[in-house]
């Protein structure tokens, strides 16, 4: 986790593809594209290459989850009134029903 305080420099997708084609090209190491480009680390172009390689995006994913899910974390267990669970009850059920369309039928 990173220390309170640090900042994180954001760089933009022409950068980072040229970093990478440059490393790809063989036009240096690791190390020495970072230097040139200004990064921190050597290791921020090797996910990059790695991304590359793989053919994902270089899209940023900050706060993004990549498999969202409106019931992740913990429960809420304490409501207000009883017509605030039964309606959270049932949007849970509804959310499972749509998931699982086939496990319900009746064979």
């Amino acid at each position: 986790m990173p220390l309170k305080g640090t900042k994180f420099n954001h760089y933009s997708t022409e950068l980072k593809l040229k970093a990478v084609k440059q490393y790809e090209d063989g036009y240096g190491s690791y190390v020495t594209i970072s230097q040139e480009f200004g990064l921190r680390s050597s290791t921020q172009l090797k996910n990059w290459v790695k991304k590359y390689r793989n053919g994902e995006l270089f899209d940023d994913q900050r706060g993004k989850s990549s498999s969202y899910h409106p019931f992740n974390g913990r429960p809420k267990t304490k409501f207000d009134s009883i017509e605030e669970e039964r309606d959270y009850l049932k949007a849970q059920v509804e959310y499972l029903k749509k998931c699982y369309p086939n496990i319900l039928e009746e064979g």
